[in-house]
């Protein structure tokens, strides 16, 4: 079943954390969550929204439970969830999976082996069900570790990456 609006419209920091062992179904791929990352607008100098809506940024803003894919360094694009309610700008990324045997562990590995891109941007996760977020199989990891999120200059404070 996937996961409704309402998983997704709670503050992106407990989203990440309960991202954590739910399964990515993308085509005929499935895989666990194994890292996550959170980013708020209005209190998080590394999010994209930080500065208020722009070109790039606006989907953050609004439904929880759209895709954000985005390009960086021209070569690698990243999967993103918004998460709140509209209006308040927040996303999780989603830095790691594992499909089978196979880790998948940075945001750029992810997408270049599930062939996710910019036309994937902006569907709807909590109806396409070849594109979606599911309890799956659920696994609980024991422990879930929380660390400095990675590649960002600002905001090394927050504690918003969870591994399991």
């Amino acid at each position: 079943m996937f996961l409704k609006k309402s998983f997704f419209a709670q503050n992106a920091v407990e989203v990440a954390k309960a991202l954590i062992g739910k399964t990515l179904v993308f085509g005929d791929f499935q895989g666990i969550i194994t890292e996550t990352e959170a980013y708020r607008g209005s209190d998080d100098p590394a999010s994209h929204a930080y500065r208020g809506p722009t070109p790039r940024s606006q989907i953050m803003f609004g439904e929880p439970g759209f895709s954000y894919v985005y390009l960086i360094y021209g070569m690698y694009h990243c999967l993103n969830i918004v998460t709140e309610p509209v209006g308040s700008p927040s996303a999780v990324l989603i830095r790691g999976l594992q499909i089978g045997s196979l880790l998948l562990d940075g945001p750029g590995k992810l997408c270049r082996h599930l062939n996710l891109n910019l036309s994937h941007h902006q569907k709807d996760l909590t109806k396409a069900p070849s594109f979606c977020v599911v309890d799956g199989i659920n696994v609980k990891p024991k422990h879930i570790l929380a660390t400095s999120r990675i590649g960002i200059k600002q905001g090394l404070d927050k504690l918003w990456r969870f591994k399991c």
